[in-house]
């Protein structure tokens, strides 16, 4: 291949993908284009150990600088793709330079969605969470005693809560719908998670929606609820849910489904054109999903590299997930897309426990909060296709390694 591989996104699958190159000893130019200044680095950690100061910079990057030197690959940072040309093989950029390309990789990533500028979204003081720019921005916000108004009861806003109230602040969750993590998560975890927050010290708002932000001097100071209640607030956080960044595929009239759509080999609708991480959808057990999650944006973009490599393996995954809210980890197997009935299993340590999904007698995920073993186990009954008895998973005395 005489033109580079070009990434357009530099975020976790990026990282991945071309490790994998190198690892495979592809030897050809590899371009990077990045929107933001800073090479690839962790987002889980932004909003707690770099939001509290536990984790510098440096610490967060995937990899350091030298490793991208030492593999040859060309940064361009700061930098947006505004075209491709999938006849000539093409991306502009938005400086005016363009760039041919052997292949391609989209690792877009996704995007915040933002509160409506008619209710306030646009004021001072309100954030998103998912840049290391977001939070160099509210590092300073996080001060004990202050007021802070999380909206959305999803897993972005209960990390943040965690941190927040952990710091000294009062926090208030609220969520729309009639339970937090209703989108991702069986009643019994909500329950988990509801009681953990609340013993802690944050309030939580549920069947809650929010009406408008209002403003003192040109900041947010006062949120009005739907149930006509108002808190005053010093900041706010939003975590109601991301879209994929698709512009540029789309533009490109690549086929757009749920985000990006690949094959097995995380091919898009030009075969000449990769994609993956949150921008890219794919065919999960006859579904096509986009997940949101580091172990796909890896998992997906090494997927990719193996097939320019010659090494054409079906992207077929066990997704796992994890959440650190307090001192609780929560550990995901599987998804419960589907399922009709859950099972709670006590842990052996105090405050542990896991729940398991179920589509009729079939094991579709396990939650574990502070449950290792049960999220081991549960990883691997999956990955062997056993289904074990709803019965036997909630007797304590059943070994669940007799199911692996």
């Amino acid at each position: 291949m005489t033109h580079p591989i070009v990434i357009v996104g530099a975020g976790q699958a990026a990282a991945s993908f071309i490790a994998k190159l190198r690892g495979g000893n592809y030897s050809g130019p590899i371009v990077l284009i990045g929107e933001e200044a800073t090479p690839p680095y962790q987002r889980p950690p932004l909003s707690k150990k770099y939001l509290t100061g536990e984790l510098a910079l440096d610490r967060l990057l995937l990899r350091p600088q030298s490793w991208y030197d030492d593999n040859e690959v060309t940064f361009k940072l700061s930098i947006t793709a505004t075209h491709i040309d999938r006849d000539t093989r093409q991306v502009t950029l938005s400086d005016g330079e363009t760039i041919h390309y052997s292949k391609l990789m989209l690792a877009t990533g996704s995007t915040p969605h933002r509160l409506p500028e008619k209710i306030g979204g646009h004021l001072p003081g309100v954030y998103t969470l998912r840049s290391l720019q977001d939070v160099d921005q509210m590092k300073t916000e996080f001060q004990q005693g202050r007021k802070l108004l999380i909206v959305g009861g999803g897993y972005i806003g209960l990390e943040a809560a965690a941190v927040a109230a952990g710091l000294g602040l009062q926090v208030t969750v609220i969520e729309l719908a009639n339970r937090i993590l209703k989108r991702v998560a069986a009643p019994a975890t909500s329950d988990y998670f509801r009681t953990l927050h609340q013993k802690n010290g944050v309030t939580i708002l549920e069947n809650t929606g929010l009406e408008a932000l209002q403003d003192k001097d040109g900041r947010v100071s006062v949120a009005k609820l739907n149930d006509g209640r108002e808190l005053s607030v010093d900041f706010v956080i939003t975590g109601i849910g991301v879209a994929p960044n698709t512009k540029l595929a789309s533009d490109a009239e690549l086929k757009i489904e749920n985000g990006i759509a690949t094959d097995l080999q995380s091919r898009s609708s030009d075969t000449n054109i990769y994609a993956a991480g949150d921008c890219a959808s794919f065919n999960y057990q006859g579904q096509l999903i986009r997940l949101e999650s580091v172990q796909n944006a890896v998992d997906q973009a090494e997927n990719a590299a193996l097939d320019i490599l010659g090494e054409t393996v079906s992207y077929q995954p066990i997704p796992w997930f994890w959440s650190d809210q307090f001192k609780t980890k929560l550990q995901i197997a599987g998804l419960n897309i589907g399922y009709t009935e859950t099972v709670t299993r006590p842990g052996k340590r105090e405050g542990s426990q896991s729940v398991w999904y179920y589509q009729n007698d079939k094991l579709l995920a396990v939650d574990a909060m502070n449950d290792p073993i049960a999220y081991t186990m549960g990883r691997k009954i999956l990955a062997v296709g056993n289904n074990p008895s709803r019965a036997d998973i909630k007797d304590i005395t059943v070994n669940l390694k007799d199911f692996t």
